[in-house]
């Protein structure tokens, strides 16, 4: 499996592309501007790949303000934990808190519970529910690539912040200690903003949630 790394919009925020056997997951499509935009299709044709759904860690914004620009090219499912859907809802309030104006999404995705072993063609993935960042967070471990999809539960020596919408310290740590930090210390944790770190670096070198 490749993974692709795109730093996108005004939020510095990190959008992924899994690849494999030619086929691609799209985990929270943060593209601002049409240059940003026009360099993932660009990596998809030039390298072949077939996209096949958009994985949404959670709702906030930043990772999903390119959304829209995605399902207008590609017609794939998307998919969503449910536990709350007040942020999805409420897209178009939330952008114009940060002067971007757009309309609400139209449709509701796919659910994305907590699962063991969910399978989106050839990938093979575990949902971990995350809350305390936002109440629909998840975060997603690849086991066999010792590889997780954070969001923005945990940050390299840093955490997600908890002053927004049903954000709470003391379930962020929870979400961290119990789903996070059990991961093998090896496992590579990619966040939503920022550089890579790994779990085991994170267990005793986070200010904010010790191992």
């Amino acid at each position: 499996m490749v993974l692709n790394s795109y730093t996108v919009g005004p939020f510095s925020q990190n959008t992924y592309l899994l690849t494999h056997k030619g086929e691609g997951l799209l985990i929270d499509p943060g593209f601002y501007d049409h240059t940003e935009y026009q360099q993932f299709k660009r990596d998809l044709k030039e390298n072949e790949i077939e996209l096949l759904a958009v994985l949404l860690t959670h709702a906030h914004i930043d990772h999903v303000l390119g959304l829209n620009k995605v399902l207008a090219d590609f017609k794939v499912p998307v998919y969503l934990n449910h536990t709350d859907l007040y942020l999805w809802n409420n897209f178009s309030s939330q952008a114009a808190r940060f002067g971007v104006r757009t309309a609400e999404f139209d449709f509701i995705p796919e659910p994305l519970p907590e699962m063991s072993g969910m399978e989106l063609g050839p990938f093979h993935f575990d949902v971990l529910y995350t809350p305390g960042h936002s109440p629909d967070h998840v975060s997603l471990y690849f086991k066999d690539e010792n590889l997780l999809i954070a969001g923005d539960v945990l940050f390299k020596q840093s955490i997600g912040r908890t002053d927004l919408y049903k954000g709470d310290f003391d379930v962020l740590a929870k979400s961290i200690r119990e789903k996070i930090y059990p991961l093998p210390e090896v496992t590579e944790v990619w966040p939503g903003h920022g550089p890579k770190t790994a779990i085991g670096f994170e267990k005793v070198n986070n200010a904010f949630v010790k191992g």
